[in-house]
């Protein structure tokens, strides 16, 4: 008995491992998007995307069938909201304060929006599915991804710094 529960827990584990290898990076990128933090830097992503992948790995026999991509970035993207929610509290997950903007063309959209973004230009994942994800009504979920696209495709100018001028004594 203990002889099989070990087979089948080491061809868990290399099937998990291989599941990881393909698509760990395309799910960091994700994660790294949702972040807003530049790729060479990005702490919080990494700690999501763990997160996510622990989750995974704890329902991995579960799955019975299901894609476990889709389940490892379902999980990313709740665990996301849910820190976006809790730090930036509520649901219009208003913008960061204090942080520098590092994240590109995403750095500009709130919390929400780069979430369904992802979701739904980077990921693929259907409207109606980016809905039921995050518990919105269809047509909020359409609204903001347009208003994401609009701030991603023409960001707001950045205002210059503000230079001292000195008085000639």
């Amino acid at each position: 008995m203990r002889e099989r529960q070990a087979f089948q827990g080491a061809r868990r584990a290399r099937e998990f491992e291989a599941f990881v290898a393909g698509a760990a990076g395309r799910l960091l990128h994700a994660a790294t998007l949702l972040t807003a933090e530049p790729p060479h830097d990005n702490p919080r992503a990494r700690r999501l995307l763990t997160a996510a992948l622990a989750h995974t790995y704890a329902i991995w026999d579960r799955l019975r069938g299901e894609d476990p991509y889709d389940r490892a970035r379902q999980q990313l993207a709740v665990r996301f909201a849910r820190g976006a929610w809790h730090q930036y509290g509520g649901l219009g997950w208003a913008h960061p304060r204090g942080r520098p903007n590092t994240g590109g063309v995403l750095r500009h959209l709130t919390p929400q929006e780069r979430l369904i973004l992802v979701l739904r230009m980077y990921e693929g994942v259907g409207e109606e599915q980016t809905a039921a994800l995050l518990g919105l009504p269809l047509e909020r979920v359409r609204a903001i991804c347009a208003r994401a696209m609009a701030t991603a495709l023409h960001p707001p100018r950045e205002s210059p710094p503000a230079v001292a001028k000195v008085a000639p004594s």
